[in-house]
């Protein structure tokens, strides 16, 4: 069964700050960054609650994780996707991205992500048509160009209706 989405709220933020410190902690010790308050704060400067979402199983009463999608002016961002340690490699994170894809995909737009550099992250996006674009000296960037579609509805509804603001496109219905 897809996981669901609830999203989340501003008084969420440490619970959302722990699942990243506990999904990233095992690449930031390994590329000797590992600061659990550096983690803390960075991800506090850009957490907005209405681009945020907690990744929930069908039998969780907690959440498995977590991601942030933000809409720019020609894209889709992927600024976070955690899942806790238990979690990954499980195929959950996977069924997250795909839906995320299928979204952009029917709304035409690319979508763009960062991932820590040595991390398994980046495998991960690359498996899933992400190429890299950029590079700095702690994180690689990646972009995924959307794949033409003639999808009128499917599990991609749900990322539709939790980001309101990204309006459908043109010919596509309301």
């Amino acid at each position: 069964m897809l996981p669901s989405f609830i999203p989340t709220r501003a008084e969420d933020a440490e619970a959302l700050v722990a699942i990243r410190i506990a999904a990233m902690r095992p690449s930031l010790m390994a590329a000797g960054r590992f600061d659990p308050e550096r983690a803390r704060m960075r991800f506090l400067s850009s957490f907005e609650p209405g681009q945020c979402f907690f990744i929930m199983g069908a039998q969780a009463s907690e959440p498995l994780g977590f991601f942030s999608l933000r809409r720019d002016a020609d894209g889709l961002t992927l600024q976070h996707l955690y899942l806790l340690p238990a979690w990954q490699g499980s195929g959950c994170g996977g069924q997250v991205l795909r839906r995320i894809l299928a979204c952009a995909d029917r709304l035409a737009l690319p979508v763009r992500v960062g991932a820590l550099r040595g991390s398994d992250a980046n495998r991960f996006y690359q498996r899933h048509g992400f190429v890299q674009v950029g590079e700095e000296e702690w994180d690689i960037y990646y972009v995924r160009q959307p794949v033409a579609t003639s999808e009128t509805a499917s599990a991609s509804e749900d990322i539709l209706q939790l980001l309101p603001d990204i309006p459908a496109r043109q010919g596509d219905a309301q």
